[in-house]
């Protein structure tokens, strides 16, 4: 129900033919950016802020622009790119691709890359929407980036690029990424300058031997080691190198696929198996640590560019975030929802009969799927509604905080009939109960006017009790239910002492470990559930109402293969998730408390 902005997506292609040979065969020059566009659209859910694409023309000459890129903002920026991209053509869209090497045809071009930005940071702008280009007179300097990350040391990095003598333009981690890369790129370029001398070569063939030797894979691993944080890095240089590079926790994703004419990757899975029509097991992940480097020449490696750490592939991904039409994401979804169904028979006393179930929002419906199938394997018979709706869009020319509380209590319908007043229970499942904010403004009130005799309201995922640092729009604690209900919790116990112990380890010793974890010890899940309700029931709403959500282990079960639990756990897998935390926890003390302990 509480929209989160989380990761971007990435998409890129490498035509391995010549241009020629895609007009030929499938009767346009304009195939790769139209499988470009496919992948881009299949990701819009993870980027709606802006859009960006950038492209390298292998067969520009010189004094012909051969790199270019194009970036727009808003939901709309996928359209808005696409549709200047087909305007730099002036209308010669059905020449063929020999004639159109010329200044209108950036574009058509073999290295080709998209973005979807999706602002964890609240920085907003056109100078924030990736790609990232770092321009050079040296067609191997220069170097464009874009990528799906969160880096939780970006102080660290900062300070070692000044001391290097270098001077940052911009303070954010895509600017201190790019001019990082992109100074190791040159001293890359800068070796095989002085090999190419020490044999000889002048001119021309300096800048031939260059092009066809950069080893990007030496690039990454003297840049990447500095960063800590969850990232898939893709780029591509001047001289016409491709690579995606993945954090070696694997917490953030990446697949790509390659046959005789492209290779591609991106964000998910099934962006890949609808643009290329292709089956799950013939894409590949890219593990943890690794790179995916396509050469000018077209030679594909995979490089193993720091040591795998352990495995911690987001869980959030497998819950909410990643497009469900992907096979295994499908059924986990479903098991999330049907191994929930023991803890919700018990809220509703085994009165299936007299229980409708229901879910809220669309990304609930396969966990609801899974719930109701395993309800049917007790019980037989399931009685499913349509309870709520989407109405309405919260519109911001209504400034007046009073005015915008009651607008947003509206956005949210329900089908007045669904149930039957006083008699039966109502079961709605949602995939995340992050704020809590829509179920006290919103949620809780509509479905009160049905009358239930109960609500069971079930999470699919578990209590989320501490924030995000790899790429998710979770950086503050005050922000989260469960960590508001335990601090209600220790002040009504009177145990503010665990506040004052937290505090001053987090302090003295923010990398030793995540301190948070202390605030949640006393209580047990039930307990905080309790507290969440409290907290969350609206003034004057009369049905009880009861919290599930789902166990650790539960969520473990269901995606094994995706460890990173550091949201409803707080064991983070990197020093810095660690650091921030605590850090986080000292400003909720000093700035929202006001207690200098």
């Amino acid at each position: 129900m509480e929209q989160l902005k989380h990761e971007c997506g990435v998409a890129m292609i490498r035509l391995l033919k010549p241009l020629s040979y895609y007009e030929q065969k499938y009767g346009t020059w304009r195939y790769g950016l139209k499988k470009l566009y496919l992948m881009m659209e299949k990701q819009h859910n993870r980027g709606q802020e802006g859009a960006g694409v950038a492209c390298v023309n292998l067969d520009a000459p010189a004094g012909e622009e051969y790199m270019f890129r194009e970036r727009a903002e808003g939901k709309d920026a996928i359209t808005e790119v696409f549709g200047r991209i087909e305007g730099l053509k002036n209308g010669k869209m059905e020449e063929d691709a020999e004639s159109f090497n010329s200044a209108f045809q950036f574009f058509n071009s073999q290295l080709l890359m998209g973005h979807l930005r999706y602002s964890t940071t609240g920085k907003s702008g056109l100078q924030y929407v990736h790609p990232f280009l770092r321009r050079n007179n040296w067609r191997a300097k220069n170097l464009c980036l874009c990528g799906n990350f969160n880096m939780t040391n970006i102080d660290e990095v900062f300070r070692f690029l000044t001391a290097q003598g270098q001077s940052p333009r911009v303070y954010g981690d895509s600017y201190i990424t790019l001019e990082l890369m992109g100074h190791r790129l040159d001293r890359e370029v800068e070796r095989l300058f002085v090999e190419a001398k020490d044999k000889g070569l002048q001119g021309r063939e300096v800048t031939s031997y260059i092009d066809r030797r950069v080893e990007m894979a030496n690039v990454l691993r003297t840049t990447m080691p500095h960063f800590d944080g969850g990232y898939v890095m893709c780029g591509l240089t001047g001289s016409g190198e491709m690579f995606a590079v993945r954090d070696p926790w694997g917490i953030r994703p990446a697949f790509w696929y390659q046959d005789d004419e492209v290779v591609v990757v991106a964000s998910e899975r099934p962006v890949i198996q609808t643009t290329f029509d292709l089956q799950a097991d013939d894409i590949q992940e890219l593990e943890p640590g690794q790179s995916l480097i396509v050469r000018k020449s077209g030679d594909i490696s995979l490089q193993q560019i720091l040591p795998a750490k352990q495995q911690s592939a987001c869980s959030f991904e497998r819950i909410y975030f990643s497009r469900g039409s992907d096979r295994d994401i499908y059924l986990e979804r479903k098991r999330l929802g049907e191994q929930l169904t023991p803890i919700i028979m018990r809220a509703i006393d085994n009165d299936v009969a007299n229980t409708v179930f229901s879910y809220i929002p669309n990304t609930a419906e396969v966990a609801f799927y899974g719930m109701t199938d395993g309800i049917r394997k007790l019980h037989g018979e399931v009685r499913t509604e349509k309870v709520v709706w989407k109405d309405i869009k919260l519109r911001t020319f209504i400034s007046d905080g009073s005015e915008r509380n009651d607008l947003a209590a509206h956005v949210y319908d329900i089908t007045y009939g669904s149930l039957r007043p006083y008699e039966d229970n109502l079961v709605i499942i949602d995939d995340s109960i992050v704020r809590g904010t829509t179920l006290k403004e919103s949620i809780f009130k509509i479905l009160d006017r049905l009358h239930p005799k109960k609500i069971v309201m079930v999470s699919s995922s578990p209590q989320i009790r501490y924030p995000d640092y790899y790429g998710i729009d979770m950086s503050h604690l005050e922000e989260l239910c469960a960590f508001r209900a335990a601090i209600a919790l220790i002040k009504e116990q009177g145990m503010e002492e665990v506040i004052a112990s937290v505090y001053r380890r987090c302090k003295e010793e923010p990398l030793a470990a995540n301190h948070v974890r202390a605030i949640y010890a006393p209580f047990s899940v039930g307990e905080i559930n309790q507290k969440i309700v409290e907290m969350l029931r609206p003034e004057g709403m009369r049905a009880p109402v009861e919290l599930v959500f789902q166990r650790i282990e539960g969520l473990h079960h269901a995606c094994p293969n995706h460890q990173g639990d550091w949201y409803f756990t707080g064991h983070y897998p990197t020093s810095g998730g660690v650091r921030l935390c605590n850090e986080a926890f000292v400003n909720y003390v000093e700035k929202v408390l006001k207690m200098q302990l």
